[in-house]
């Protein structure tokens, strides 16, 4: 099989990532012993951008077992474990990926994919369908459908969905509650600061941390700041965002106050212009501004450098910007996503239930033939992977009584 990967001989320590990865995601291996015995994606072309890190290794392995052939690139050029990558190329599947690929390169990839004619797409983001749609329209006669895995990926969906330009059926994986709630909190919180860490080594405790957005994925980031014992500021538009996070036991306050305040910054929207020219210009000296979101619109950077006077390298993942004013502010990972960039991603404990989802997404669309449009993880799947996660954590719960289903399903009162 073609493919191309910054080094095959990285593939023994690649295999060894994902043999890892595959002790800690029981969900997604008990889907693969299911698939290899049924094999219910037999001959299905399926075609990934995903982050290309162990997980995405073993969501691949999985589809493969049910039959599936690949082609796989990444959706962000800073993410892909070149380890990783190699050993799916070893295996005989088609990757196009390496870390630090150019603009250019990262669309010549996602093309690459899309010439091997998937038949079924899984996005972090939505490049695929974007492209299918734009460039590779003579695919869509075929396309059974698609997966996205984010909160971007689907707001973007959805806009095209309501603009009746959405001409195939995707599943929203980002929104089945054994994914955000799980995945979007936990994972990108504990992540984010795991990049935060790795790139600079700082010392939370103390700082005045500021979140941007304060959906699941914000709250999950304030959350873990908290724990380390800094002091959280969260900024927000949505009204009711900002009052859970006033509940929560935060600082809320507009982005033109927290950014004379704010010692690290992360913005977590899915918005373009998050920090922008008015706040850099009003930040203190060597602040440190992150990105967790998804693409690298949310901290404006030809506005940081057009305020700049010089640019350097510091470290891995960290870019001194000296403003014209003389101030230095540290923008973390080129501002892409730093749990990704500057870390290894969520932990492999919660990829189980969102890739478990993705599995079962892909299954579902060949059973249930679709007309376009954007659909939501059955509850029966979303409740079935969290089962199978507390079974596998040796958790057990109550069940409903005969009586009590019964009850809660009548309307009439003391019935």
């Amino acid at each position: 099989m073609p493919y191309d990967v910054k080094d095959i001989n990285l593939a023994d320590k690649g295999k060894l990532k994902i043999e890892w990865a595959e002790v800690h995601m029981p969900v997604l291996m008990e889907i693969r012993r299911e698939f290899e015995r049924t094999k219910p994606l037999e001959n299905i072309r399926i075609g990934f951008a995903l982050h290309v890190t162990k997980e995405t290794g073993v969501l691949v392995e999985t589809l493969i077992a049910g039959g599936a052939q690949v082609a796989i690139t990444g959706c962000n050029p800073l993410s892909t474990q070149d380890d990783v990558a190699a050993a799916l190329a070893k295996d005989g599947i088609e990757v196009y990926a390496w870390r630090g690929e150019t603009r250019d390169e990262y669309y010549k990839n996602i093309n690459r994919v899309l010439d091997f004619k998937p038949r079924i797409t899984i996005d972090d983001g939505g490049d695929l369908v974007f492209a299918i749609h734009k460039e590779k329209q003579k695919l869509i006669r075929d396309m059974i459908g698609g997966c996205e895995e984010t909160t971007t990926g689907i707001i973007r969906l959805r806009a095209m969905d309501n603009d009746n330009a959405l001409k195939y059926p995707v599943m929203d994986v980002n929104n089945a509650k054994t994914k955000h709630f799980f995945d979007n909190r936990y994972g990108t919180g504990q992540s984010t600061i795991d990049g935060i860490l790795r790139a600079t080594n700082v010392l939370i405790a103390g700082k005045n941390f500021v979140v941007s957005g304060y959906g699941w994925c914000g709250r999950g980031i304030a959350t873990r700041a908290d724990g380390m014992g800094a002091n959280i500021i969260v900024t927000e538009t949505d009204p009711t965002k900002a009052l859970e996070a006033v509940m929560d036991g935060f600082r809320v306050m507009p982005l033109k106050d927290a950014a004379k305040i704010g010692d690290i910054f992360v913005t977590a929207t899915g918005d373009v212009d998050v920090l922008r020219k008015e706040y850099f210009e009003t930040m203190k000296d060597n602040t440190i501004l992150a990105n967790s979101g998804h693409f690298n619109v949310e901290i404006n950077i030809p506005e940081l450098e057009e305020l700049s006077v010089e640019k350097k390298k510091i470290r891995e993942n960290v870019e001194k910007y000296k403003l014209k004013n003389g101030k230095s502010l540290y923008l973390l990972a080129e501002g892409r996503l730093v749990n990704l960039a500057a870390a290894e991603g969520h932990p492999s404990e919660v990829m189980d239930m969102s890739f478990a989802n993705q599995a079962l997404a892909v299954k579902y669309l060949l059973e249930n033939r679709l007309k376009p449009g954007v659909y939501k993880i059955p509850k029966e799947v979303d409740d079935g992977i969290a089962r199978l996660k507390l079974k596998t954590m040796n958790v057990e719960i109550d069940q409903l009584t005969g009586r009590q289903k019964k009850y809660l399903e009548s309307w009439e009162e003391g019935t």
